[in-house]
């Protein structure tokens, strides 16, 4: 249902009547163009995006109503594990009609607007996709990570595992012995 515009995010609200309490559902699937998520995980490009949603007219514009479906992957931000996470998030949004734009740009700054029988989705199922991820996404919630020492997985070092800290301020003194110092 999107229209020939070059992003796919992009739906063409034509069947639509404006008049309010009309109401269309609308269903599709694209591959993702580029990645979307955070740092450590994301819905990379080429993934496939599932849009389920539905359009309704109210007086001011048009209300979707809608869930996206990806899968991301990621990395542990503790152990570095891969990640794979399914992505099935809501979002709404209003899009007002253009002729109910104020004339005040500043005020329309946060507002989406259609472009002409045109909403596009991008801005709304990105923020609804990377607003659900966790910033710092971890494997499990017992992951103990790495020893900052040695960079193993604490999970798979012995329980006595440890490393002899020396003070980097004392190294000069690593070799000194005070019984073999001038004799007084």
């Amino acid at each position: 249902m999107n229209s020939k515009s070059q992003s796919p995010f992009k739906v063409n609200l034509h069947e639509l009547p404006r008049r309010a309490g009309e109401m269309r559902e609308y269903a599709f699937s694209f591959p993702a163009a580029e990645p979307i998520g955070v740092p450590l995980l994301q819905i990379t490009a080429g993934s496939q995006i599932s849009l389920a949603f539905k359009a309704e007219s109210v007086d001011d514009g048009v209300l979707i109503t809608g869930q996206v479906k990806s899968h991301a992957v990621g990395e542990c931000g503790r152990c570095l594990d891969p990640i794979n996470q399914e992505i099935d998030q809501r979002f709404q949004e209003l899009f007002l009609y253009a002729s109910r734009k104020s004339e005040n740009p500043e005020e329309d700054d946060e507002l989406f607007v259609l472009d002409g029988d045109d909403a596009d989705l991008e801005i709304a199922v990105r923020d609804a996709v990377i607003l659900s991820m966790p910033v710092n996404p971890i494997c499990s919630q017992d992951c103990q990570g790495l020893c900052p020492q040695c960079g193993e997985k604490w999970a798979e070092l012995p329980e006595d595992h440890s490393h002899e800290v020396v003070d980097p301020r004392w190294s000069g003194l690593a070799g000194w012995n005070p019984s073999s110092g001038p004799e007084k």
